[in-house]
């Protein structure tokens, strides 16, 4: 494939994209765009569209936006160089003044309040980008896009995440690009009305329980989510959807969580082996047997950054295996994962933080979940 500024037409699945000049396009990138902007995004007549993405997944924005088009709304396609996790370009975070690096431009503040949906398109190059930022410049950066997340987690702005195949990620994976692009629209192109039905029995027995324990390797943890209902993610949120989860009750984790199968990437940076000890709902122990001072850097991000802001079942029976890609990682059937950090305010819950990273543990292994005293699924198979 073609790198960045490559005037090589992208080819998926040996087709290449539509106005290259190369061919028809796989039709499962036009599946998919529609997908994100007829389901997703459910865009409505005169919406503005914010799409940010890099150059590498111009196949799907080129459908994405023809999409939005005969939904009769505005596309405002916003392209950057590295993977999508700030507002702003890496390469100048690097330089800028602080000051100016904790501050959005005005032009840029305006957006956030006017757009009516934003659709994230992850197609990185490097994963790794940015993992050399200095932390205070990293936690400068998320600062600064404190109030765009604001109106993501309180859904006052519709908004999706999905990814494109590149070769990086295929590459993490330790697949071909072609198998990568296999699994990933197996994983997205799903009924997810019919997902939705199988996912709500699971999710309405969570609903009617007050307390969670979670056992498995290195990890006996409980916490409540009495009082929160769950939501399920059948495709409106993430592409691929896929699991419910709960904003749990803010001071409730008590215990040991080990995150021991799976690296986490977590803004460029690889963490393995993270250990978190709860009290009182707050982390007070923290170890990681790779990556230990970007966790602890997290961490102190801010007070929330201690706390729990969601826990969610992935249910996705198109994903069976781990690809170092927390947007499907965390969907694996068998799996549960925990995010620090802020919390979905439509859940209920109410912990603020400029940070919200999802870390997946794999009960698959010997592990167990429990609902007030029931074991509900062992070794990643529910019983109920």
């Amino acid at each position: 494939m073609g790198g960045v500024g490559s005037t090589e037409p992208h080819k998926s699945g040996g087709a290449g994209f539509a106005g290259a000049g190369a061919g028809e396009i796989d039709p499962r990138i036009t599946q998919l765009a529609e997908l994100l902007v007829n389901r997703s995004l459910d865009v409505q007549p005169g919406w503005q569209v914010v799409v940010r993405t890099t150059p590498l997944a111009r196949p799907l924005v080129t459908e994405v936006v023809k999409a939005i088009a005969r939904r009769e709304a505005y596309a405002l396609v916003r392209l950057m160089w590295d993977p999508i996790r700030f507002r702003m370009d890496l390469d100048w975070a690097n330089e800028a003044p602080l000051e100016l690096v904790g501050t959005l431009p005005g032009i840029e503040a305006h957006a956030i309040e006017e757009e009516d949906a934003r659709l994230t398109i992850m197609a990185p190059e490097d994963l790794h980008a940015g993992g050399d930022l200095p932390s205070e410049r990293r936690q400068a950066l998320q600062r600064s896009q404190e109030r765009a997340a604001e109106r993501g987690r309180t859904l006052d702005v519709r908004w999706a995440v999905s990814l494109f195949p590149t070769e990086a990620y295929a590459r993490e994976a330790g697949m071909t690009l072609a198998e990568f692009e296999d699994f990933v629209y197996s994983a997205c192109l799903r009924d997810w009305d019919a997902e939705h039905e199988r996912m709500r029995r699971y999710a309405e027995r969570f609903d009617r329980a007050k307390e969670v324990r979670i056992v498995g390797g290195g990890t006996d943890l409980t916490l409540s989510i009495e009082g929160r209902d769950a939501t399920i993610d059948h495709g409106l949120r993430n592409m691929p959807g896929g699991e419910f989860f709960f904003g749990p009750v803010e001071n409730s984790a008590e215990g040991v969580v080990t995150f021991a199968e799976f690296t986490s990437i977590y803004q460029g940076q690889d963490v393995t082996g993270a250990r978190l000890r709860f009290e009182g709902g707050k982390v007070v122990d923290a170890s990681a047997t790779v990556g230990e001072a970007a966790l602890l850097s997290a961490l102190d991000t801010d007070e929330g950054a201690r706390r729990l802001g969601e826990l969610g079942i992935g249910c996705n029976p198109g994903i069976q295996q781990y690809m170092r890609n927390t947007l499907f990682d965390e969907k694996i059937n068998g799996t549960v994962h925990l995010a620090v950090g802020a919390s979905y305010t439509f859940t209920g819950a109410s912990n603020t933080s400029a940070i919200h990273w999802d870390l997946v543990k794999d009960l698959r292994p010997g592990g167990e979940l429990s609902l007030d005293g029931e074991v509900v699924q062992r070794d990643g198979a529910w019983l109920i």
